[in-house]
């Protein structure tokens, strides 16, 4: 690997990186929400009423408790499927990470050695003069 394909790859490292920290990021966000609609669902069952208040934008309106019910149901199937879907993503961009960090220290070990092997040589040339 030359050095301008080593920088590519640092950099596609660095992309990634970035990549896998936003996904998590992300990924706590639509938990954090699940749970809200979760609490949101047990606190539906254990209420009585046959209606109950609804926020939509400014206004606060009545809705049957058994749609808004389905409706919170699909909201957090829909965000669980999300976040499978990210673990999906993490998952790739984890192997992604792995594949270019050792391609990356290969390349760095291989530099190593090529300087180390380089520098015998010319202590060698100099020791013989």
């Amino acid at each position: 690997m030359n050095e301008s394909e080593q920088r590519a790859a640092i950099m596609e490292f660095e992309r990634n990186r970035q990549m896998l920290g936003n996904l998590s990021a992300q990924k706590q966000q639509l938990q954090m929400q699940a749970e809200v609609y979760k609490a949101s669902l047990e606190e539906l069952k254990d209420t009585k009423e046959k209606t109950v208040m609804k926020v939509v934008g400014n206004l606060i309106v009545n809705k049957d408790k058994k749609e808004m019910e389905k409706e919170i149901k699909d909201k957090v199937e829909s965000i669980e499927l999300r976040v499978k879907t990210m673990d999906k993503q993490e998952e790739l961009t984890m192997k992604k990470l792995t594949a270019l960090k050792s391609q990356i220290e290969g390349a760095a070990a291989d530099r190593a050695e090529l300087s180390e092997t380089k520098d015998k040589k010319s202590a060698k040339k100099k020791s013989k003069k």
